[in-house]
């Protein structure tokens, strides 16, 4: 059976095209089928980057988006700090192009890379900010690895974000981040949905 977290997909690549709206910004994607919330930006999606927003003002650096689908967080965030460098990884080769095509379309593709990466076993660099929605369906050892790798790839002072639903396993989440980092806040809740952050602190 085929999952969005599957490499390929045989399935018909039948395109999807919308406009997701934030802060006075129009975000042109396109999404097709085999790859996660095709119809429309999903509402953990758009909670992490209204937080992400809100937080964070002309921030400079590297940013890494982990299981980055057609590339929401990535391209949302390249449009928005014309100053960051935005790397976005995923394992659904589908899910690359259209992210590739996306940042493309938006105007930020120098700013952009996208390669593919089994969680972050691909990574080289380290980065200032780590985001991801991660997935769920992939079981709990995916997502632990995620963190896992963040924690290795992270700057000093860097900062991973993460959105989770509180059924699907946010309590677990926050309790290996904060065995992986020391501290793990939770920024935002709605809706049965948590953002939770946490920083890489100098040793």
């Amino acid at each position: 059976m085929e999952h969005y977290f599957s490499s390929t997909s045989s399935t018909e690549h039948k395109k999807h095209t919308l406009d997701y709206y934030i802060n006075g910004e129009k975000i042109k994607l396109t999404s097709s089928n085999a790859v996660f919330s095709k119809t429309k930006v999903d509402f953990g999606s758009d909670l992490l980057i209204k937080t992400f927003l809100d937080n964070n003002k002309n921030i400079k650096g590297d940013l890494l988006d982990v299981g980055c689908g057609y590339g929401t967080f990535g391209v949302t965030f390249a449009k928005f700090y014309p100053e960051i460098n935005v790397t976005m990884v995923d394992v659904n080769e589908r899910a690359m192009e259209l992210a590739s095509e996306n940042a493309e379309a938006n105007g930020v593709g120098d700013r952009v890379k996208v390669f593919k990466s089994d969680k972050l076993d691909s990574v080289t660099k380290k980065y200032d900010y780590i985001i991801t929605n991660p997935p769920i369906r992939a079981g709990k050892e995916v997502v632990h690895g995620i963190y896992e790798g963040a924690a290795e790839h992270l700057n000093d002072g860097g900062k991973i974000y993460v959105v989770i639903q509180k059924k699907q396993g946010a309590p677990s989440s926050q309790e290996k981040l904060e065995s992986l980092f020391g501290n793990c806040i939770i920024e935002n809740k709605k809706s049965g949905y948590f953002i939770l952050v946490s920083e890489k602190k100098l040793k």
